[in-house]
């Protein structure tokens, strides 16, 4: 079958092999789980390399990919947590360390005294900057390079976004 067969499975849009065959579905689905955990590994190795060439040592690869993931934005630490993309605890540790550093300012709601707004400072700017610069290298090769065209991007997008509704129901519902 053919890797675009395969996902048309995965998605819903042919009737799947897998349905027949448990055995199937669970050696995939552990085989997914593993790839998401390595491939979240392999960026964070890819930034803290980039990290390196460009002589900014003083923060990780998890840092540098929350200043990316801020952005231009003006957030809370729970705007941050609710986007899915850091524990709770990670998020308080990392924006502290990241403070101290002079990477994010932070700055107490004129409203509400117990809220903090965290944004990026001239420093963290220049991070950001270096790791979407890095994205947009990655990006001009992906397709030629790592054989990864739109539709391939497009269809893993869709299996991605579904299981992570179907974990969240987990969560969620306790199931």
């Amino acid at each position: 079958m053919s890797v675009n067969g395969a996902i048309r499975e995965v998605i819903g849009e042919a009737v799947s092999t897998v349905e027949k065959d448990p055995e199937a579905l669970e050696s995939g689905y552990l085989q997914l789980l593993h790839l998401v955990e390595r491939l979240h590994r392999q960026l964070l190795d890819v930034i803290k390399d980039e990290l390196e060439r460009i002589g900014q040592t003083d923060i990780n690869s998890v840092q540098a990919l929350l200043l990316y993931n801020i952005g231009d934005a003006e957030l809370t630490p729970g705007e941050l947590r609710s986007r899915g993309h850091y524990l709770g605890s990670n998020v308080s540790y990392n924006l502290k360390q990241l403070v101290e550093k002079n990477y994010i300012r932070d700055e107490r709601s004129n409203t509400d005294r117990r809220s903090k707004r965290v944004s990026l400072t001239e420093t963290g700017l220049e991070v950001r900057d270096a790791i979407a610069s890095l994205f947009q290298r990655q990006l001009a090769s992906v397709e030629q390079v790592g054989g990864v065209d739109n539709g391939l991007i497009e269809n893993t997008n869709k299996t991605l976004q579904r299981l992570e509704r179907f974990w969240a129901d987990q969560v969620r519902f306790r199931l």
